[in-house]
C-alpha cells in the first residue's frame, strides 16, 4: 500500500516529449503566479518612489532576473510536472523562497546579500528539478534530450555561482554582473533550444503554455491599477486628480485590450519562432509594470502644469515598448500568415502608435493631457484592428 501511495503521489517528472494533451492551467500554477504579484509589486513600488535614470536601469535588470525565474519555474511545470504531491511540494518550496526574495528586492543593490542569496537558492532548487528530468531522460534513453538537459543545468549552475559571488560585491558591480547574467540567459538558452529543436516536435508550445504567459501579462497589468490607486491616495483627490486617474486606468485597459485581442490564446508558428515569442514577453511585461510605476507620480502631480519629466518619459517609453513588443509578437503567431490583410496593417499601426507615444514624451504635456493622449492612441490602434476585421468580413461576403 505504501509503495502504491508513493507511486501515485510522488512520481518522477515527465520525460521530454511526454506531453499531456489538452492540459489546462492548474490551480497550483495560479497560486504560484500570485507570489510574483508581490515580487513585481515590490519592484514597481521601489521604482515609483525613487524615479531616476539609475533606478530605471536597476528595475530593468531586476525584472529580467525575476522574469527568468518565473519562466524556468513555469516551463518545468508545463513540460515535466504532474498533479501529485511531489510537484506541489517543490512548487510550494519555490514560492517560499520567492517570498524571501520579495523581502530583499528593494535593497538588492544597496543592502546586504539577501536578494542575491535568495535568488541563488531559488535557482539551486530549479537546478535539482532539471537534474531529475535529466535522470528520467537517461532512464528512458532519450539521449539527445538528456544531453540538452545537462547543458541547461550547466547554465543554471553558472547563474547560482554568479549570484553567490555577487552577493559580496558592491552594488555597481552587482548591477553589471546581473545585467550580463540576464544577457547570457537570453542568448545561451536560445542557442541551446535552437540547436536541440531541429525536430519541431521536440519543443511543443502548448495552449497551456500560452495561457500561462497570458496570465503573467494580467498579473503585471494589475500594477497599473495599483499605481493609479496609490497615486490617487497620495494626491489631494481633486477633480483634475480624479480625471487623470480615470484616464490612467484607461491606459491599462487599452494595454489589456490590444494584447488579448491580438495575442491572447494564439499559438506561435514554429519552434524557432516560439523562442522569439517567449522572449518578447519580457519587454512586454516589463513595460506594463514600468507604466504602472509611473502612474503614481503622474496622478500625484495631476494639478501641476507638468508631471516630472522622468515620469513622463517612463510612461511614454513604456507604452512605446509595449506596442513595439506586441507588433513583433504578432508576426510570430499562426494567424498572422493566415490573415495578413488584418494583422500586417495592424502591426504597422502598432509601430506608428509607438512612435507617436515617444513624440508625446518629447511634448511633455500636462498630466491629464498626457494620459488622455496615450489612452486615445491605444484606443485608435484597437479600432483600426476592428476596422480591418470588418473589411475582411465584407470582402468575404
Amino acid at each position: 500500500m505504501l509503495k502504491k501511495f508513493f507511486h501515485r503521489f510522488w512520481q518522477p517528472p515527465r520525460a521530454h516529449g511526454d506531453i499531456i494533451e489538452d492540459r489546462t492551467v492548474s490551480f497550483l500554477e495560479l497560486f504560484y503566479d500570485l507570489v510574483y504579484v508581490v515580487v513585481v509589486a515590490t519592484m514597481a513600488h521601489a521604482l515609483a518612489h525613487h524615479l531616476s535614470g539609475a533606478a530605471i536601469v536597476e528595475f530593468v535588470v531586476l525584472f529580467g532576473l525575476v522574469w527568468l525565474a518565473w519562466l524556468n519555474g513555469t516551463l518545468y511545470y508545463d513540460l515535466h510536472g504532474h498533479e501529485d504531491i511531489r510537484t506541489r511540494f517543490f512548487v510550494f518550496a519555490q514560492m517560499a523562497i520567492l517570498a524571501f526574495l520579495a523581502v530583499y528586492i528593494e535593497e538588492a543593490f544597496t543592502g546586504g546579500p539577501g536578494f542575491a542569496l535568495a535568488y541563488a537558492a531559488f535557482m539551486t532548487l530549479l537546478m535539482w528539478l532539471w537534474y531529475t528530468v535529466y535522470q528520467v531522460d537517461q532512464r528512458e534513453q532519450i539521449e539527445d534530450a538528456a544531453g540538452m538537459a545537462l547543458r541547461y543545468i550547466l547554465l543554471i549552475g553558472i547563474t547560482v555561482v554568479v549570484m553567490i559571488v555577487s552577493a559580496f560585491l558592491p552594488g555597481e558591480i552587482r548591477l553589471i554582473a546581473w545585467g550580463l547574467l540576464v544577457a547570457m540567459w537570453l542568448v545561451g538558452a536560445a542557442v541551446l533550444i535552437w540547436i536541440w529543436s531541429g525536430d519541431e516536435k521536440r519543443l511543443v508550445m502548448s495552449e497551456s503554455t500560452v495561457e500561462r504567459f497570458g496570465l503573467f501579462t494580467i498579473l503585471v497589468l494589475g500594477e497599473v491599477v495599483v499605481g493609479v490607486v496609490d497615486g490617487l491616495a497620495e494626491s489631494d483627490r481633486s477633480l483634475p486628480a480624479m480625471a487623470t486617474a480615470f484616464f490612467a486606468l484607461i491606459i491599462g485597459f487599452g494595454l489589456w485590450w490590444n494584447y488579448f485581442d491580438r495575442a491572447g490564446r494564439n499559438l506561435p508558428r514554429a519552434t524557432s519562432i516560439s523562442i522569439l515569442w517567449m522572449y518578447l514577453h519580457l519587454p512586454l511585461a516589463m513595460s506594463i509594470a514600468a507604466a504602472g510605476a509611473s502612474m503614481i507620480s503622474i496622478v500625484e502631480h495631476a494639478t501641476d502644469a507638468h508631471p516630472p519629466a522622468i515620469a513622463t518619459w517612463l510612461l511614454t517609453g513604456a507604452v512605446a515598448l509595449n506596442l513595439l513588443s506586441l507588433a513583433v509578437i504578432g508576426l510570430t503567431l499562426q494567424n498572422y500568415s493566415q490573415m495578413p490583410l488584418v494583422f500586417r496593417p495592424f502591426s504597422f499601426a502598432l509601430i506608428i502608435a509607438a512612435g507617436a507615444s515617444l513624440l508625446v514624451g518629447f511634448w511633455q504635456p500636462g498630466p491629464l493631457v498626457l494620459v488622455l493622449t496615450l489612452a486615445a492612441l491605444l484606443a485608435l490602434v484597437w479600432i483600426f484592428l476592428v476596422w480591418r476585421w470588418l473589411v475582411l468580413e465584407d470582402g468575404a461576403e
